[in-house]
């Protein structure tokens, strides 16, 4: 029956692969090292039971099959409260630790139901497993895709290319960076997110100035006003990340 419903789950992530636009598959497909990743994987492979889960065994009442799944769901809960958050996501460290210690208590409650045969209870337990796996979830999830693209050049260069000043690396950051901006200039707010827009156009207009700014020092090779530049730019975008928090 497992193996069913993982054919299921497989062939529905196929399907969303297929389906997704080609940036985020070629974003994926990069040559990034893994710490410029936005990705967990254990997190990833834990979909695969709560899947299952909230999709089958939920919906169905079917309290037998919860119980079937317990060792993958202490198995899951344990790689993920393992799995060591990429470089690229530390801002997220403390909302990440105080999500996994709620994954686990929901998996301690979940456990205790299914070991004392208590259907209801499990049927309740699955349900808060579920809840505190999205929520765990979207902390990871960026605001706005565009912004994640961004990051990701951001990140390389702040992180691999100016601590050694490596001049041709830098540049080349600066012109991806230019085009990340484009994009991101052209980005309209969701309804969701409507009462920040006003902190979120100016922080964006600062940030595209400094990306800017950094573009035009580059041509020169001068380390102190470049590594200038790029703090700049580095500290506008986390002003601008930070309208959303």
């Amino acid at each position: 029956m497992f193996r069913k419903h993982l054919l299921r789950f497989t062939l529905l992530s196929l399907m969303f692969c297929l389906t997704t636009p080609f940036g985020f598959a070629q974003r994926h497909t990069s040559d990034l090292p893994a710490d410029a990743k936005a990705e967990v994987p254990e997190l990833h492979s834990f979909h695969e039971v709560i899947f299952i889960i909230w999709h089958e065994a939920w919906p169905e009442k079917n309290a037998a099959l919860l119980r079937k799944l317990l060792p993958d769901v202490e198995r899951g809960i344990s790689e993920v409260a393992a799995a060591k958050l990429p470089g690229i996501l530390r801002e997220k460290k403390a909302d990440w630790e105080a999500n996994i210690k709620r994954l686990q208590t929901a998996g301690t409650k979940y456990k205790a139901a299914a070991d004392a045969n208590e259907d209801s209870r499990l049927l309740a337990a699955a349900e808060e497993l579920h809840r505190c796996f999205e929520i765990l979830m979207r902390s990871l999830r960026p605001v706005l895709r565009e912004l994640e693209d961004f990051h990701e050049v951001l990140y390389m260069l702040y992180h691999h290319y100016l601590p050694d000043y490596h001049l041709e690396n830098i540049r080349s950051s600066a012109g991806e960076l230019m085009q990340k901006m484009a994009i991101v200039n052209s980005v309209e707010l969701p309804e969701r997110l409507k009462q920040v827009e006003p902190a979120f156009l100016t922080a964006r207009s600062n940030l595209s100035e400094s990306v800017g700014v950094l573009k035009a020092t580059v041509t020169i090779d001068d380390e102190k006003r470049i590594r200038a530049a790029v703090e700049t730019l580095h500290t506008n975008y986390r002003e601008l990340m930070n309208v959303f928090e």
